[in-house]
């Protein structure tokens, strides 16, 4: 996450969050609150003597949980800028009014208690929306003891572990006792293909990212046995399909196709029950650790950002694009469009792709002097609209709106106008109108009646 500016003209924002959205392609008004950091940017060095230095140590989301953080904290390691935030809901500052350690050490003075949330308001000529994707919660599944066991994980808290800027400096331990696990089970399709618990789409990730972590694991250990719980491998990018095989015959996974049915704990091991349908028989695997391959699901608040920027959604509230084929990285509001992860589950490459395709699309909108449109637009004969505004209600674009403009004599006269690059010329506004006063450009009733005589000669 990155803030600063770069010219005179451009200022790129973090620790912010949009709270409203209004106008159009090229002229979005957009008001965004820049939250108090209660850190000063400007004079902040980066030396991290204050977090080194903080009594308070609370579960660290970055890491899911699976380390600590402190009160004043960087928010992930790689951060741009190096400047910490102060977590004022567990700052003892804020909780019991004293300790100030952070204030006390900081040299650089950086620390301001006082600092307060600013609201900034600026125009922007188009949005692009990438905000990532939240996990499943695997305590539904009882039987599999998420919540319950300490060593029964998630797939991206094994990735922290694994990970050499991680709360255990790459090395793999239980997080019940802190001993490296010898046996390790994965179990594939975690509230993912499960309408009854779940979702019944695919979430496109877990099968490549579990094949990657039986490798990693058998690197970092090599003495190690993963066991695989699938529904069906799904590898269908370039190269997937050889990398599963190697994770098989060079690595020593064993995948076994089927449903896990229960986990329990016996001693210091868990038990994991399930079947293995290819040979027809029922299975117990004993386990040091369980990873669990939970699904991908869409942000908790993406329908509220929605509604912001006057974006649909779909039943699981992943963000849809305005054709699956033909303008898969665009909304039907002009001007905004999708990356990554709120569109659907996706992988790397194709949150890459989506990604490079909406910066295309921007660059593109901003390259010429003048807007492409399409020639079906609606446009209203004002002398004799009546100002029923029902065109305003059923406009899914948000493309008519009110106007006052004045006249020679001096008055000011109220009057619809149809902003004619967010008009997808839907004809919803033409069939609505009480006066017909709408008509698309190219679908008039003279039009359609010169068209009909020209067959009919």
């Amino acid at each position: 996450m990155v803030e600063s500016s770069q010219n005179e003209n451009i200022e790129i924002l973090t620790y912010s969050e949009v709270e409203e959205v209004s106008g159009y392609i090229g002229n979005f008004d957009v008001r965004i609150r820049k939250k108090a950091r209660l850190v000063d940017m400007k004079k902040c060095t980066g030396c991290g003597t204050c977090y080194q230095k903080c009594p308070v140590k609370v579960p660290s989301e970055f890491d899911m949980e699976t380390g600590m953080r402190k009160a004043i904290y960087i928010p992930f390691p790689q951060a741009v800028p190096n400047v910490p935030v102060i977590d004022k809901v567990n700052c003892r500052m804020f909780t019991k009014g004293k300790c100030q350690i952070c204030q006390k050490l900081c040299q650089a003075e950086a620390v301001d208690y006082e600092q307060e949330d600013e609201v900034i308001e600026d125009k922007f000529g188009a949005i692009v929306v990438a905000t990532g994707y939240d996990l499943f919660d695997a305590s539904v599944y009882g039987e599999y003891g998420g919540g319950r066991f300490k060593d029964v994980i998630s797939g991206l808290q094994l990735e922290r572990l694994i990970s050499p800027a991680g709360p255990t400096g790459g090395h793999i331990v239980r997080p019940s006792d802190g001993k490296e696990p010898k046996n390790v089970v994965f179990i594939q399709c975690v509230g993912s293909r499960d309408p009854e618990k779940g979702f019944p789409y695919c979430s496109s990730v877990c099968c490549m990212y579990t094949a990657k972590h039986a490798v990693l694991l058998k690197e970092h250990i090599p003495d190690v046995q993963t066991n695989i719980f699938y529904m069906d491998i799904r590898s269908a990018g370039k190269n997937y399909e050889q990398f599963v095989q190697r994770t098989m015959e060079q690595y020593g996974a064993l995948y076994i196709r089927g449903r896990v049915s229960k986990i329990y704990q016996r001693g210091d091991k868990l038990i994991v029950k399930g079947a293995d349908t290819l040979a027809g028989s029922q299975v117990e695997v004993e386990a040091d650790l369980v990873v669990l391959a939970t699904a991908i699901t869409a942000r908790h608040d993406s329908k509220e950002l929605a509604k912001i920027l006057g974006i649909p959604y779909d039943q699981f509230g992943f963000f849809t694009e305005l054709h699956p084929k033909l303008a898969p990285v665009e909304t039907v509001t002009s001007g905004v469009f999708l990356a990554g992860a709120c569109q659907s589950p996706k992988d790397i490459p194709d949150t890459v792709a989506a990604a490079s395709g909406a910066a295309v699309k921007v660059a593109a909108l901003f390259s010429g002097d003048f807007l492409s449109m399409e020639p079906l637009v609606s446009t209203i004969d004002t002398s004799v609209c009546s100002m029923c505004k029902a065109c305003i209600e059923v406009c899914p674009y948000k493309a008519i709106q009110e106007e006052e403009i004045t006249l020679r004599d001096g008055t000011k006269k109220k009057q619809l106008k149809v902003l004619e690059s967010v008009c997808h010329g839907c004809g919803a506004c033409v069939s609505t109108c009480r006066s017909s006063c709408i008509m698309l450009k190219g679908m008039t009733d003279e039009q359609i009646f010169e068209e009909l005589m020209a067959v009919a000669q």
